[in-house]
């Protein structure tokens, strides 16, 4: 509906309507779902939409108007759905799209925006009277008494509607009071299968909106940290919680709370996760069935394509894995779940593991791969039908060692047992131990956030496994390990993951997280006071270790041990001794776990704990009796002799038998050689525990030996046995079972079958094949029985005797030298009678050759039946294997008449299938059989055929293959038809090359040449030799038979010192036995006066010198070369112009050659602005000697030594230079340096005057503008200043300021210009209007250069505020009140006189005054007459002045500015007692 009726009255909603219908007529989609659609996709996990079709109807105007379909009567009530613009789009089941954040609080549920709400509920109450309008409305018509009693049932049903919708508005009303929350629809309790996915649903209602959580176990889910695992949504006050990938573990109570500020409530659901079948568990990656699933309605089928296969990568680099998912059928916005496992154990994102779904393509990326990340990686894609999977191994290379013979790093570092102090650090010992025995490993910590390691121990420890003691408890700690040999120390394994040093229970509870969901309460117990309590003995004191290196204890704190917590002592004791002597002398240990060195190997000890805190030390435990220090753990004994079986072309399966009674075996390395070099390198870098495994990378062909060793934390078994040697082949199995059994023609009495051969042929050519039929009738099926008992080399037979008017069902299956494969896919039943069609029947036998990223040939045989006349073309169509059947597409529009055609045009990494139709005159008869899918993607390793030309002029096509076997053939074709005929080709096949050699090639061998190798995954390749091709390739025989010398370079020339002229060129490709002949016009020219030549051979350059170019040498100078059968010309032609030019050119580089024999210059006089702004006026002199005279004129007059100007000039390395300094018109003039000896003379000028002068201001503008810094805001009392420094000013630079890119014109207000080397904006008393972008504009003597600031935002606010701020303290310090004379510092007066003293005041507004004594206020009276006159004068006067008045006064002033105080010095003295200490003193 295009807009929110207003409910008032019936009548009026009902004349409302009528008018709305005279325009156009919509129908409400509140009917979008029927009553079953309702009831079965009410808690569907994926949006529902409803389609209606639309027909075109007349209105009473005649416009056409839009009428939806007939809408079912039953539907149930749901929410209104609605668009963006709070338009009605329909009335559905809410889709569950949004996930929900954790409650943050009571209060926000009040703000909550209110016109989503509002709006629904205008809505829907539009809806519901607009029903019971059509209810009411009154049609008088005949009607049956059927129709009567369900247009009852229909008029209850909707009062029923009615008042389950009243019920509903009082809840969703938000215009009625608020109300606490109500569970509408309670989650219901669910047992589904393990694997499977659950949703748990509910409706609230309440007002304030509720917040909505879920609890498992009344623990808070966070869906957003175990997104892999929990969606929550909601969506329309309907919100539902989705487990994936149910195991057994997600048994469980889960409830949801929702709360707002009128209250709370909370429902429960029990989910309980059911396994497959009793007995074996099941792993997460056993295939489970397939089902159809109700949900959707389809039944989903995976097909994993483009799979990554086995991959090898070395520590430190990037590897990633990938395959190309199809599910079909494509359901809108639905996607499956893809999940990655290493060795059967899910894999989460991490900074070493990154995984990407893009909705087709799967990819997992091991970001700096190391040894812990080998192993067999499945990709697992869970549907809601169930799923399907792909697995490879990947192998992980130990990284380069910097030293030879050094070990490789440990791996798997993991901890165990963390403590306050104390945790155990295990790993796994390398595959590869270097050019000597591992001696040790050393162990090292660092502290989370810190960069710095520490060697946990000195010496290094033989044991894969060590206790490190020491931590500081509450911090953080990883691990790395290092192995050592003689050879040195092998680079640090992967560090472990982070552990916390704290108490087990603290950790435990640290995990278990908020006991309760929602409310929290905090219960307080008193106990009885234990301070001062001595601890209790500890129990269950156990050695749980013990190696030669370390012994470590374990024991159970004591139960009497009080509210500040215990740490122990240890104490040791001889065995046959009673002296006990504590271990842990300095500091006791915080944690139950204590690790012991430095004991004596072979003896035999007594240990016991005490407990210590402030009270003092506890009794001792009980001893743990005598432990002899030794290795607990032996050795693992050697592995049986390992049996290599074959298994790929570059891989072999190993077996072995496991080793006897080993403890604790961590797993095997494998290891292996090629026979004859004694050179193990290992197969596995990650020890596996089974007897089995498939050592891959190997190459084709060889020999190889296997041996296994054990490993346990103790260390490595001796080797096993050698096994016998292997050579790495495929190895040959049954082939597949054929495919696409069909009947290819039937008459009366016979029925000829076809099929398709198998698509792997397990290693070796397929000898024949054996058909087997039965007869049916209509359900009831017969007994198989043998139709051929010698093998069938055909892919198709006649079955004769047949019975006429009997169905039948035939299967075959294939035989190479390995077996008989499985029987095929028994055919459809097909009627044993004669074919009355004309159209041929299906082509047989297509498949496929050169499957590349962008093209794929398919080739086929033409159909056994041919209808009523022959088969004239075929039709190929294509599509891919994701989409339905309305995705198939012809490749081509005419006929194709051939029996194979290459299509082009793919998309590589898609997969597409393919099916062929045969035409004859009568018409085209059906697609033949689905081949594929086939995907579009070049097999690494493929070579392409290549054209090769050798030195005799043969041309051959030549092909490699490097996945042979010994029973592989290369097979080549002409038109993809076998060559039999050895007329026109040579064949010749060496190792894994074949060559096909043309014996005479001409237009008769025009056509498509390919080649296919025999018993391989499909390796062949094309070259089509066109008409252009053939005549290049006999260009390139001739060239080849009747060779030419190439030429790097054609002749060329050079002009040289003293006018020299070199003609020179390069040779590509020649002998020793090449021959130059120069020749000038004609004429040979030998080596002379005026000639020389060079040919030097191992460059290939050949030179020709000559001193001078005269008049007689104009004319074509030519290189003849001969070498061998091979010969080669270069020429070149100097006349006319460009040999006058070239003249001139060297007369002239020989006067410069004659020049530079005296004193010269190397650059003439020329000018440079240094960065202070400073001329130069500079040149570089050369062949200079002490007698060499340089002047220095100005205007032509000499600068001498006594001229002011000569202090200027100076010189440097072989320059000269005349510093000008800051550039003024008085330094205008022509400038000249005159160099004189024996030798020669030169000179050189510089005119600074008019272009000279303005080219110097202008390269010093430049400098200046861009010396000048970015422009910085300054703020004063007067306003805001922008300015610039820049390194030097000069009058004559002109600068501009710009106002949002408008020229500022000079105001009072608004004033530029330079202080020093400060280039300004003064704006006084700034406003708002001033705000914006100001640019500098200097000019640089080209564009100028722009310096801009943005006055806006919070520039403009500091910049202001500190303005008003200065403004406001100048007036301030204006205004001040201050005592500004009239004080004296000290007044000293007789006793008994008078004291006057006046202190001159100023303030605005007047300030107030006080007299202060000794930091004690004055007040008038008649000892002291205080006055403040005018407001500027405050007086005091003391009367009668007497001792008590000396002291320190004070004028105070006042006032809302500030506050001031004169202060003076009072001293009174009497004459009588100054002359008695007088007297005194004399």
């Amino acid at each position: 509906m295009s807009g929110s009726l207003q409910v008032t009255q019936k009548q009026q909603l009902h004349q409302q309507l009528e008018k709305q219908q005279q325009k156009h007529h919509y129908e409400s989609s509140y009917y979008l779902s029927t009553k079953s659609s309702v009831s079965k996709q009410a808690f569907s996990t994926h949006k529902t939409t409803s389609h209606r079709l639309k027909t075109s109807v007349k209105t009473e105007k005649g416009q056409e108007g839009v009428k939806l379909s007939p809408l079912p009567k039953r539907a149930k009530h749901t929410y209104l759905a609605m668009d963006k613009d709070k338009e009605i789009i329909g009335y559905v089941i809410p889709v569950f799209r949004a996930n929900h954040d954790v409650v943050r609080g009571l209060v926000d549920a009040q703000e909550e925006d209110v016109t989503e709400e509002g709006i629904n509920y205008v809505a829907m109450r539009n809806l519901f009277v607009r029903e019971a309008r059509e209810s009411m409305e009154v049609k008088v018509e005949k009607k049956t008494r059927t129709k009567h009693v369900r247009e009852s049932a229909d008029r209850l049903q909707l009062g029923k509607q009615m008042e389950e919708w009243s019920e509903f508005r009082k809840k969703m009303n938000p215009d009625s009071l608020t109300h606490p929350p109500e569970l509408i629809v309670k989650p219901r309790g669910q047992t589904v299968w393990e694997g499977k996915t659950v949703k748990l649903h509910c409706t609230v209602a309440g007002w304030p909106k509720p917040r909505v959580a879920w609890y498992k176990n009344n623990v808070l889910i966070d869906a957003k940290a175990h997104s892999e695992k929990y969606t929550t949504e909601s969506n329309y006050n309907m919100h539902s919680l989705e487990i994936k990938n149910c195991d057994f573990l997600d048994t469980a109570k889960y409830h949801i709370s929702a709360l707002n500020i009128k209250g709370e409530v909370s429902s429960v659901a029990t989910i309980v996760v059911k396994r497959f079948q009793e007995g074996v568990e099941e792993g997460p990656l056993d295939p489970k069935p397939h089902g159809f699933c109700p949900e959707h309605g389809v039944t989903f089928e995976t097909t994993i394509i483009d799979k990554f296969d086995v991959a090898f990568g070395h520590e430190g680099e990037t590897l990633s894995l990938g395959c190309t998912v199809i599910i079909y059928p494509t359901v809108k916005k639905y996607q499956p779940e893809v999940m990655w496992y290493r060795n059967s154990v899910p894999l989460k994102p991490s900074k070493w593991v990154h995984t990407h779904w893009s909705g087709e393509r799967a990819m997992l990326t091991l970001t700096h791969l190391n040894k812990e990340d080998e192993g067999m990686y499945t990709l697992r894609v869970n549907t809601k039908s169930g799923f399907d999977t792909h697995s490879a191994y990947v192998f992980v290379k130990d990284a380069d060692v910097e030293v030879e013979g050094l070990p490789v790093a440990p791996l798997d570092v993991k901890c165990h047992d963390a403590n306050k102090d104390y945790v155990v650090v295990t790993w796994k010992q390398p595959a590869v131990e270097g050019s000597s025995p591992i001696l040790g490993y050393y162990i090292d910590r660092c502290e989370v956030g810190t960069h710095h390691w520490a060697q946990c121990n000195d010496t290094p420890v033989k044991y894969a496994r060590f206790p490190v003691t020491g931590l500081v408890e509450g911090r953080s700690y990883v691990f790395r390990v290092r192995a050592l040999n003689k050879t040195g120390v092998s680079r640090p394994s992967r560090v472990s993951e982070a552990v916390v040093a704290m108490d087990p229970s603290d950790r435990a509870r640290l995990r278990a997280g908020p006991s309760a969901p929602w409310t929290g309460m905090i219960k307080f117990t008193e106990e009885d006071s234990t301070v001062g309590v001595v601890p209790g003995e500890p129990t269950d004191v156990v050695v749980t270790e013990a190696t030669k290196s370390y012994v470590v204890l374990a024991w159970k704190p004591p139960v009497q041990r009080g509210h500040e917590g215990v740490m122990y002592y240890i104490e040791k004791c001889i065995s046959g001794t009673d002296t006990w002597q504590r271990v842990n002398t300095g500091m006791p240990v915080k944690s139950p776990r204590f690790a012991l060195f430095d004991l004596a190997e072979g003896k035999s000890y007594n240990f016991r704990v005490r407990c210590c805190n402030s009270a003092g030390v506890g009794e001792p435990s009980e001893t743990t009796g005598e432990i002899t220090v030794g290795d607990k753990l032996d050795l693992p004994s050697a592995p049986g002799a390992p049996v290599p079986t074959r298994n790929t072309g570059t891989s072999v399966v190993v077996f072995w038998g496991a080793s006897k009674d080993v403890t604790h075996l961590v797993g095997y390395y494998i290891e292996h050689s090629v026979v004859g070099t004694d050179v193990w390198m290992p197969c596995n870098n990650k020890p596996v525990k089974q007897t089995r495994f498939v050592c891959h990378g190997l190459t084709t062909g060889l020999n190889y030996v296997f041996r296994v060793k054990a490993v346990n934390a103790a260390g490595y078994s001796q080797s096993s046995p050698i096994s016998d040697a292997v050579v790495v082949q495929p190895a040959i199995s049954v082939p597949r079972k054929p495919t696409d059994v069909t009947l290819l023609e039937a008459v009366k009495d016979y029925m000829l079958v076809g099929w398709t051969a198998p698509a792997d042929n397990g290693g070796a050519d397929i000898r024949g094949y054996f058909v087997d039929y039965r007869t049916v009738k209509g359900n009831s099926f017969g007994k198989w029985h043998e139709m051929n008992h010698q093998a069938l080399t055909t892919t198709s037979y006649k079955a004769e005797n047949m019975k006429e008017n009997v169905f039948y069902q035939f299967r075959v299956c294939a035989m190479n030298m390995a077996g008989v494969s499985k029987h095929s896919l028994p055919s459809a039943a097909v009627e044993c009678k004669e074919w009355t069609i004309t159209v041929p029947g299906t082509p047989v036998g297509l498949h496929v050759l050169e499957v590349r990223d962008n093209s794929v040939v398919v080739l086929w045989e033409p159909p056994v039946f041919e209808g009523r006349s022959p088969v004239n073309g075929y039709y190929l169509d294509i599509k891919e294997a994701s989409a339905g059947e309305d995705g198939w597409k012809a490749v081509h529009e005419k006929t194709n008449k051939g029996k194979y055609m290459k299509v082009t045009g793919l998309k590589a990494g898609t997969s597409y299938v393919f099916r062929l139709r045969a035409q004859n005159l009568a018409g085209v008869g059906k697609p033949s059989a689905v081949l594929g899918p086939i995907l579009a993607q070049t097999r690494p390793g493929t070579k392409e055929i290549y054209v090769d030309v050798d030195d005799n002029g043969v041309i051959s096509m030549v092909f490699e293959c490097s996945e042979m076997n010994e029973d592989s053939k290369f097979i080549w074709s002409k038109n993809y038809k076998e060559i039999t005929d050895t007329s026109r080709l040579t064949i010749i096949t060496e190792g894994s090359k074949s060559r096909a050699m043309f014996n005479s090639p001409s237009l008769e061998d025009l056509g498509t040449f390919s080649c296919v190798v025999t018993n391989t995954d499909g390796f062949s390749s094309s070259y089509t030799l066109t008409e252009e091709g053939l005549m290049r390739l006999l260009d390139m025989s001739h060239e080849h038979k009747f060779p030419v010398i190439p030429f790097k370079s054609e002749m060329a020339m050079d002009l040289l010192e003293k006018g020299r002229v070199r003609f020179w060129t390069q040779l590509e490709k020649f002998t020793s036995a090449c021959q130059v002949e120069y020749v000038f016009n004609d004429a040979i020219v030998e080596q002379g006066k005026k000639y020389t030549m060079n040919f030097d051979k191992t460059t290939g350059i050949i030179e020709m010198f000559m001193d001078s170019l005269e008049v007689t040498d104009e004319g074509t100078f030519t290189f003849n070369l001969v070498d061998g059968k091979a010969k080669g010309t270069t020429s070149l032609v100097l006349i006319g112009d460009e040999f006058r030019e070239l003249q001139k050119k060297s007369e002239f580089e020989r006067a410069e050659w004659v020049r530079k024999q005296g004193p010269h210059f190397v650059e003439y006089l020329n000018f440079t602005v240094t960065p202070e702004c400073d001329v130069l006026l500079k040149c570089k002199i050369g062949n200079i000697k002490a007698a060499t005279e340089i002047t220095w004129f100005k205007d032509s007059i000499e600068i001498t030594e006594d001229d002011e100007e000569a202090q200027k000039i100076e010189r440097k390395d072989g320059e000269l230079i005349f510093n000008i300094g800051k550039i003024s018109k008085h330094d205008a003039g022509i400038y000249e340096v005159h160099l004189r000896d024996e030798r020669g003379k030169d000179k050189s000028s510089f005119n600074l005057t008019e272009a000279g002068y303005q080219a110097v201001m202008n390269e010093l503008f430049r400098v200046i503008a861009n010396s000048s810094s970015e422009i910085q805001v300054v703020s004063t009392e007067h306003g805001i200043i922008l300015y610039s420094m820049i390194t030097y000013y000069d009058e004559n630079l002109r600068v501009g300021w710009l106002y949002k890119d408008a020229k500022i014109a000079a105001s009072e207000r608004v004033k530029s210009g330079v202080t020093e080397e400060q280039l300004w904006l003064k704006i006084n008393e700034p406003t708002e209007k001033d705000k914006g972008k100001y640019t500098m504009d200097i000019f640089d003597g080209k564009d100028g250069v722009k310096r801009v600031i943005d006055l806006t935002g919070k520039a403009w606010e500091e910049a202001f505020e500190e303005f008003q701020r200065l403004k406001a303290a100048a007036i301030a310090e204006r205004n001040r009140a201050r005592v500004v004379g009239g004080l004296p510092d000290v007044v000293a007066i007789q006793e008994g006189k008078s004291l006057n003293l006046t202190g001159n005041v100023w303030g605005d507004p007047v300030p107030e005054v006080c007299w202060m004594k000794n930091e004690k206020e004055l007040l008038s009276d008649d000892h002291y007459k205080l006055k403040f006159e005018h407001g500027k004068f405050a007086s005091i006067t003391i009367a009668a002045v007497t001792t008590a008045d000396s002291g320190k006064y004070s004028l105070v002033v006042k006032n809302k500015y500030g506050k001031e105080a004169g202060e003076f010095t009072v001293s009174v003295y009497n004459p009588e007692e100054e002359e008695k200490k007088d007297e005194k003193k004399d």
